[in-house]
């Protein structure tokens, strides 16, 4: 099956506008501080987006549920909540949320100056387990990251980033994240995405 055809908006970058191809977009982003940009799946919405306002386009509540085939109507677990991150560079700026795995519903949002991609994937997780612990509830979480996986079972985030005055705050919300693990017990299940059968797990940014 063909790829579907993706349209890439470059609000902030070496030129910003529309791009047809990942790689196009990657060539006005790349080494380009607190680069903003987003994929879209028409040229309608890309165009749209592009004369709108950047945060308006990444902090959308509801998005449009995923389309469901046979396989992922009968593998996911849709009461669940799937979470992800995104990072302009590595170390850039950093964002995750947590979606609803079939509706795409936001619940929750959180977005840093400097960061990592893994760090988000785990901070991710973290928030999710303890979002669920405060309302008593043992819903499932999806992640597609097995370093975020390995970590949250190791109660450790294995991060080199480097502790300084422009990452102090994301430093302490890993030891804060860190201490909540080794304080708390969740009857939570951290569960695969498997993004090769499934696709782009609910939550993604849509920038690849």
């Amino acid at each position: 099956m063909a790829k579907k055809q993706k349209y890439y908006v470059v609000w902030q970058g070496a030129e910003p506008g529309i791009y047809n191809s990942w790689a196009a977009c990657q060539a006005q982003i790349k080494g380009y501080p607190n680069a903003k940009y987003k994929a879209f799946n028409s040229k309608a919405e890309a165009e749209a987006a592009f004369h709108g306002d950047y945060d308006d386009n990444i902090t959308r509540k509801v998005s449009t549920p995923i389309v469901l085939s046979e396989d992922m109507e009968k593998d996911i677990v849709w009461d669940s909540i799937s979470v992800d991150a995104a990072c302009s560079g590595n170390p850039g700026v950093m964002e995750y949320q947590g979606v609803d795995t079939k509706t795409k519903f936001q619940f929750f949002h959180k977005k840093f100056d400097l960061g990592t991609n893994n760090i988000g994937e785990f901070l991710a997780l973290v928030h999710a387990l303890a979002m669920f612990k405060k309302e008593g509830k043992d819903t499932p979480i999806y992640t597609d990251s097995r370093n975020a996986m390995k970590w949250v079972r190791e109660k450790k985030c294995k991060t080199t980033l480097v502790r300084n005055a422009k990452t102090e705050i994301v430093w302490q919300l890993i030891e804060r994240a860190e201490k909540w693990l080794q304080s708390n017990t969740y009857p939570n299940k951290i569960l695969k995405w498997e993004t090769e059968k499934w696709g782009e797990i609910p939550a993604d940014f849509g920038r690849k």
